[in-house]
This record gives C-alpha cells, sequence and structure tokens, in this order.
C-alpha cells in the first residue's frame, strides 16, 4: 500500500492561515517594507545630527530638537493612534489604514528637511527687515518639516508592530525580527559606508533619494500585505459622548487596563530604562567623533563595520530569542552593555579608543534590539498589543524627553566633556538589568516560557502579581 503523505505544514496568525509559499511571499514583502522603513531610520536622524551641527546650535537645543521634540509627539500621538487602532475595522484592516496615511506625510518631511539649505535663505530674504536672521529662519523651516517627519514617524511606528503582531505566527516572531534586523543592518552598511561621508556636499541629493523611496516603497508595502479578520472591538459605553467626554472615555479606559496590574507596570519600567541606556551614546556620537577630530568618513566606516558584525548575529540572535525567550536574552544583553559602557568610560579618549568604544556599544546595544524586538508581542496581550505597546512608548517618552536634555547640559557644563556619555549609559544599565530581573520573576510566576498567560484587565483592578 502507498504511504500516505502528511499534510503540508501550515501556520496561523489569528485567522490568517500560511502554508509555507505563503509565509515565504509575507515575509518578503513585509522584508521589503523593512528595507525601506529602515533606511529612512537610518539615514534622517544622522542627516539631521549633521545638519543641525552644520548650523552650530548648542548641545542643549541639538538635544531638545533630536529627542525631547520627537518624545512630546510620541507622549501625545501614540496612546491615541494606538487606542484607534486596535479598535478599527475596515475593508483595508485595523493597521494598513493608518500607515496609508502617515507615509506620504513622512515622505514629504524629509524632501522638506533635504531643501532646508535653500528654504531657509530664502525665507530669510522674503522677511527681509522682520527676519530674525538666516541662521533662525533656517531652524524655522527645519522645525516645520522635523515636526511632519516625526508626526507621521511616530504615528506609523505605533502601528507597524501592531501589524506584524497581527500577520506573522508567534513561534516565529523572533526569527523574524532577526531577518528584520538583518534589513535593518544592510540598510545601515549602506548609508555608513557609501553615503555618509558625502553628505558634506551631497545633503540635499541624498534626502531626496531616500524620501522618494521610502514613500512609495512603503505605500506598495501597504497595497501588497493583507490584515485578517478581527473579533469585534470593546463595546463602547452607552450613550453618544461629545468630542471632549469620548476622549476622556477613551483615557480613562487606556490608563485603567494599562497601569492597573503591577506586573505591566514593571514590564513598562524594564522596556523603558533598558531603551534610554543606549540614548546617551547615541544621540551624540556624531558631536563626540567630531571633539576627538574623527572625520565623517572614518566614523561611517566604523558603523558600517557595527552593521557588519551584528548583521551575522542577527538570525542566531533571533533564534535564540525564540528558544530562549526574549526576555531572557534580553537581559543578558544588558550584562554586556554594561562591561561595554564602564570601559568606555574609562578608555575612550582618543579617535581610536572611542572607534573602538563605538563598534562595542553598537554591536551591544544591536544584540539588545534584536533580542528584544519580539519581548513586547511575547508579553503583550494580542487583542491590544498597540494600545500597551504605546503604554511603555508613553514612559519611554517621558524619560526621553528629560534624558537628552539632561546629558546634553552636563556635556555643555563640562566643557564638551563627551566620555559622560558612557557612564550615563552604564547606570541607566544597572538600574534596567535590575527592573529586567524583578520582571523575569513575575514572567515566571505567570508561566514562564512554555505556559505564559498575558494577564488581561477583566472588569476591575487585577490582584498584583507578588
Amino acid at each position: 500500500m502507498p504511504a500516505h503523505s502528511s499534510p503540508p505544514r501550515t501556520w496561523k496568525a489569528g485567522t490568517l492561515t500560511y502554508a509555507t509559499g505563503g509565509l515565504v511571499v509575507l515575509f518578503l514583502w513585509l522584508l521589503w517594507g523593512d528595507f525601506a522603513w529602515s533606511m529612512r531610520d537610518r539615514s534622517v536622524g544622522p542627516m539631521a545630527q549633521w545638519y543641525l551641527k552644520q548650523l552650530g546650535v548648542p548641545n542643549l537645543l541639538f538635544a531638545l530638537l533630536i529627542t525631547s521634540f520627537p518624545a512630546i509627539i510620541s507622549l501625545l500621538l501614540g496612546p491615541v493612534i494606538s487606542y484607534k487602532s486596535d479598535r478599527h475595522r475596515g475593508p483595508r484592516g485595523r493597521r494598513i489604514p493608518f500607515l496609508l496615511v502617515t507615509t506620504p506625510i513622512a515622505a514629504f518631511g524629509m524632501l522638506g528637511l533635504a531643501f532646508c539649505p535653500l528654504l531657509g535663505p530664502l525665507l530669510h530674504q522674503a522677511l527681509g527687515p522682520a527676519s530674525p536672521g538666516e541662521k533662525i529662519a533656517t531652524l524655522i523651516c527645519f522645525g516645520v518639516f522635523w515636526a511632519a517627519f516625526e508626526f507621521a514617524t511616530i504615528a506609523a511606528a505605533a502601528v507597524f508592530g501592531g501589524l506584524i503582531n497581527d500577520v506573522v505566527p508567534t513561534p516565529l516572531l523572533g526569527r523574524f525580527y532577526g531577518l528584520f534586523r538583518a534589513v535593518s543592518l544592510i540598510d545601515g552598511m549602506i548609508f555608513n559606508y557609501w553615503l555618509i561621508g558625502k553628505i558634506d556636499t551631497h545633503y540635499t541629493v541624498i534626502l531626496t533619494v531616500i524620501a522618494l523611496f521610502y514613500g512609495a516603497g512603503f505605500l506598495w508595502v501597504c497595497r501588497n500585505v493583507t490584515e485578517g479578520d478581527y473579533p469585534p472591538p470593546p463595546p463602547e459605553e452607552p450613550g453618544e459622548p461629545g468630542p471632549l467626554e469620548g476622549f476622556l472615555r477613551g483615557a480613562k479606559t487606556y490608563l485603567r487596563e494599562c497601569f492597573s496590574h503591577s506586573y505591566y507596570v514593571w514590564v513598562f519600567v524594564f522596556i523603558t530604562t533598558a531603551s534610554i541606556c543606549f540614548m546617551p551614546v547615541n544621540i551624540f556620537m556624531i558631536p563626540y567623533a567630531r571633539s576627538l577630530g574623527m572625520n565623517m568618513d572614518a566614523y561611517g566606516k566604523c558603523l558600517a563595520l557595527t552593521f557588519m558584525i551584528s548583521l551575522v548575529l542577527a538570525y542566531p540572535l533571533g533564534w535564540l530569542a525564540d528558544f530562549f525567550h526574549p526576555l531572557r536574552m534580553s537581559i543578558a544583553c544588558l550584562v554586556g552593555y554594561i562591561a561595554v559602557t564602564a570601559w568606555g568610560a574609562t578608555c575612550a579618549r582618543t579617535p581610536e579608543t572611542f572607534a573602538v568604544a563605538l563598534v562595542l556599544h553598537g554591536v551591544l546595544s544591536g544584540c539588545y534590539y534584536t533580542c528584544a524586538a519580539s519581548l513586547a508581542l511575547r508579553l503583550f496581550p494580542r487583542s491590544k498589543f498597540a494600545q500597551f505597546a504605546s503604554a511603555a512608548g508613553v514612559m519611554g517618552s517621558l524619560a526621553g524627553m528629560a534624558l537628552g536634555p539632561l546629558v546634553g547640559t552636563l556635556i555643555d557644563v563640562t566643557g564638551n566633556v563627551y566620555h559622560y556619555t558612557f557612564t550615563t549609559g552604564c547606570v541607566l544599565s544597572l538600574i534596567a538589568l535590575a527592573a529586567g530581573w524583578h520582571v523575569h520573576g513575575k514572567f515566571m510566576r505567570l508561566g514562564g516560557p512554555k505556559n505564559y498567560a498575558a494577564p488581561e484587565y477583566q472588569g476591575q483592578t487585577p490582584a498584583p502579581c507578588a
């Protein structure tokens, strides 16, 4: 008798079911979207930092524009967009409609930033005697387009992770994010090896091309990725509230569901401290390098080396996150980062030692981001993932709003002693490690890697996870 052939393997994500071919197609489209997304992220921030330093802004204003301003937007916008997205139902799903709106706005903001060197002098001339000066006029142009870019980027980030959570099968999330990380690192290698050394002379051209590529590429992904069906959203309270009452009702529900369980509060603390511990070095990498006499080409080559090492590690780390759990892998990465920042704080005083510290910082922080990429998706309730992710983002925004200016002020008052960025990162890493260890204990009492069940609000304040 002929042997019975086993049925083809399938994977499920909500109501979506994938055979191997369908899963490959989904991954390819999402990875293409990540290529466009990461090219935007890898380029706009460093180019904006470079341009602001060309304008000669002080470190405090630099930090306010690069970190605090985006954090304020995230604080105000992230919860609203995520709450609405979780509850939206439409022909295109609950995530893609938001991405279709925000992508063109982000591309527009990038184009505006690209042409600030031309628009600033034009605004200065147009205002005539009323002009505050060409430098201030250019900063105004920068601020307007930076606001549009950050508004769209933060709104999209609030739902893009939710889209991945909705369409990618849970058992594959770690490996999927490992591939995501690899694509992002390839973007970083392309930008830092070939492009960052040319922004002195080709700033407008480079940023214009990236803006057009991102806008067209990500919209094409939105057109080709399909969401599944979702259960009806939670019922609204009876009555037709006005705009203010509706907002207050939503805010009350949001705060009650996200912050009534001590376990999630500790998860938010861990994610926040772990994410901001890399910020001091990340914010001031370019000014730090220039203060030591390192040129942008050498700086770019160091980052390209960092990305190449991280690229080799990306998929294995994603596999390890699936095997051991992203929480445990994230804690291990923080232990390594504490050692790196301690060394950088004491030794990064020359271009050569800074280059070593920069590469080690990039590799260890990259390991954390790869391992932690699926952490929120594994810990938060699936039905309200975007909402809980935005709550973590709110805490991160508050911390970022304070941290950037504080570190900038510290550097200013110490006479541009940039190695304090490593000192600050080391202290924050120790705090994150303590918070992560506490979360791990609660996580194990909720079932651990094999039997974990995310606690959900059931209409009354849950008992704290002792």
